[in-house]
């Protein structure tokens, strides 16, 4: 009965580790999300005057949630690990019980933009967790002895995890989940009916067995590319990604710059940048359109942006460009109105691999590296799962 009733505890303790490791990991993945997770809770408390810290303290939660699932996984000082689950879990549901019963225009942000939840499904979620954590905690004196290797096991992980927090806080997410992920077709400023919205369809080749992929569900590079087809489909509104953008000198929309032909756009959601980053942008537009790209710099207003500054900028809603690219003067590629790749200010393309870029195919350009991003984070999932299980 004793040995029943500790496996069911360590059950509990592995799913609600499993859920905070999960859930704290692709907030990590991207950090500007997470903070504008924590804005949206700051506003809702009426604790704005807090924003400066919103990024900061998004990471540090998704940082403590996801070693505290580490330890729930790997059974690493139980009792304690069991408390602060407990209280963290605690307050999660409080808060979501005040979303309940508020119900603000916000999402929760427990799974980043990964996956949505109502307020009532996240609430319920949250009350499922804690009774499990209640499982698992009491009675403490039988949670049981930890095996020594699993102390190994937990600081490799959180190693691990500490040095994909730090790749994140520089460069893209590895994963887009936002509107604006690589493939999306972009609606400048205009409706569009169902009717009208289209989806490619890749063909590919392994084994002399071919196959149908659309653009989300790319296969991996043991898979050799066929040929693209565009097709109609229906009722995706979801794949749209709406971009406006004005002039200020003469406050005339200039949406339609950006459909036509190969456009690289440097997105500015926050124009308080140093001399030295807008001169590395400025220097990069004039290198885009040497080579034969469009180059668009979008801002969210114009205070902060040098008077020195030779190209031209244009103003755009600060939600829009902080989604289209979360890296503040990160550079998008849309090639005829479709997102194909994205950069982050750290890692903008050199002259020579834009004239690489402007002189191949854009579906080219998409495949070679929109799986890269998600083949690396379930390599680094299945890297870190290993350990924590099989360490």
């Amino acid at each position: 009965m004793r040995y029943l009733l500790l496996r069911l505890k360590r059950f509990c303790g592995f799913i609600t580790g499993l859920v905070f490791f999960l859930s704290g990991i692709v907030k990590l993945m991207d950090p500007v999300g997470a903070g504008l997770v924590m804005k949206g809770y700051y506003d809702f408390l009426n604790l704005s005057f807090l924003a400066f810290s919103s990024k900061a303290m998004g990471v540090a939660f998704a940082l403590a949630e996801t070693l505290v699932g580490v330890a729930l996984i790997t059974g690493v000082w139980r009792k304690i690990t069991a408390k602060i689950a407990i209280i963290m879990q605690g307050f999660f549901t409080f808060l979501t019980l005040l979303l309940v019963i508020f119900n603000p225009q916000m999402d929760c942000g427990c799974f980043g933009e990964a996956i949505h939840l109502t307020h009532w499904q996240t609430f319920i979620k949250n009350i499922i967790l804690l009774a499990l954590l209640l499982t698992y905690y009491i009675p403490r004196k039988h949670l049981g002895e930890t095996k020594k290797k699993k102390y190994v096991s937990f600081a490799l992980v959180t190693v691990s995890v500490i040095a994909f927090t730090g790749y994140s806080l520089k460069y893209i997410p590895l994963v887009d989940f936002t509107a604006y992920k690589p493939g999306a077709e972009l609606q400048a400023g205009a409706s569009v009916d169902a009717d009208d919205i289209y989806e490619s369809i890749f063909t590919y080749e392994k084994d002399g067995v071919t196959e149908e992929f659309s653009l989300g569900h790319l296969p991996d590079s043991t898979w050799t590319f066929i040929s693209v087809d565009t097709k109609l489909k229906e009722g995706h509104d979801d794949a749209l990604a709406e971009l406006s953008f004005y002039d200020p000198a003469t406050e005339e929309y200039m949406d339609t710059l950006a459909i036509h032909g190969k456009v690289m756009i440097v997105s500015v959601y926050d124009t308080d940048m140093s001399a030295r980053r807008w001169k590395k942008t400025e220097n990069f537009v004039s290198n885009a359109e040497a080579a034969g790209f469009d180059t668009l710099i979008l801002c969210a207003d114009t205070t902060g942006i040098p008077q020195t500054l030779e190209a031209k900028v244009y103003i755009s809603d600060y939600k829009t460009l902080i989604s289209m690219n979360r890296s503040n003067a990160g550079v998008t590629y849309f090639y005829n109105g479709q997102l194909i790749r994205k950069w982050a200010a750290a890692s903008t393309p050199s002259a020579e691999e834009l004239y690489r870029i402007a002189e191949s195919d854009a579906t080219e350009v998409f495949i070679e590296h929109e799986s890269k991003g998600s083949l690396v984070f379930q390599g680094f999932l299945l890297y870190v799962s290993a350990i924590m299980l099989l360490l």
